[in-house]
């Protein structure tokens, strides 16, 4: 999968449990852009939960 660096950071955070609101606030971001990141996550990696975005990030050693 080709993540964008943006992705990427999202999805470390969301490894890290933080939600939307916090990811947007991190980042600079809106937290519509993160829903959108996470939305493109989701497609990306063909996860349809939470768990399994997790699952990817420590497969391709992201974490």
């Amino acid at each position: 999968m080709n993540l964008t660096n943006r992705e990427i950071e999202v999805l470390k955070l969301i490894v890290k449990e933080f939600n939307c609101k916090q990811i947007a606030e991190k980042l600079n971001i809106s937290v519509h852009t993160v829903q959108s990141h996470r939305k493109n996550l989701y497609k990306k990696t063909k996860s349809k939960t939470i768990i399994g975005l997790v699952n990817y990030a420590h497969f391709q050693k992201i974490v």
